[in-house]
């Protein structure tokens, strides 16, 4: 079966479609498979072009041989087999592939910044980030000093780790630290809600 995704039994009425010698007849049969065939995907009616796709499809399904007047521009049978242009993939080098190329763009744009509590809170969160990427690849604690270390080299000496940073990034991790549940407690008090 060319489209098995249609199952056996369309493919049947396609292929009596070839049979029929009247083409008024015939026609009249496609037009039915396409109601069907868009019966069975009621959840792609309102995706563009999805008519168009579905004679496309009987068109393949009777393997161009199907002698009808199409509604639409059918796809040629040489195009079945074309390769999709291949995609160039982008060449950046990174200083640290553990922090990735994005952080490196972000330290960049929080050299630009002008100096301000903007852009103390931007070095935190990028220093944070760096926290997390490094802990990720190397499944070690991370010194405070490799992360200022690295900051430092990436930003070429324009960003410095400094305490009110630090303080900054201890602020932000408060923030956003949700903790966790505590399983056995839940579980005691479920349990004596029950007796």
């Amino acid at each position: 079966m060319p489209l098995p995704e249609y199952g056996r039994s369309i493919q049947n009425m396609v292929d009596y479609a070839l049979t029929i010698q009247d083409r008024s007849e015939r026609q009249r049969c496609a037009n039915t498979i396409i109601n069907i065939m868009g019966n069975m995907f009621p959840h792609l009616r309102d995706v563009p072009d999805f008519k168009h796709k579905l004679w496309d499809h009987l068109a393949i399904m009777s393997g161009f041989e199907l002698d009808i007047d199409y509604p639409y521009e059918i796809i040629h049978k040489d195009n079945l087999v074309t390769k999709p242009e291949p995609i160039s993939y982008p060449n950046v080098r990174m200083h640290y592939r553990h922090y990735g190329h994005t952080l490196e763009v972000l330290i960049k744009k929080a050299c630009e910044f002008p100096e301000g509590n903007e852009k103390r809170n931007l070095v935190a969160m990028i220093c944070n980030h760096m926290k997390k990427d490094y802990m990720a690849w190397n499944k070690d604690t991370v010194d405070e000093r490799k992360i200022a270390e690295d900051l430092n080299e990436l930003s070429d000496g324009k960003l410095q780790l400094t305490d009110d940073i630090i303080r900054l990034m201890a602020e932000r991790l408060n923030q956003n630290y949700r903790p966790k549940a505590n399983y056995n407690n839940n579980r005691n008090n479920n349990q004596r809600r029950r007796y």
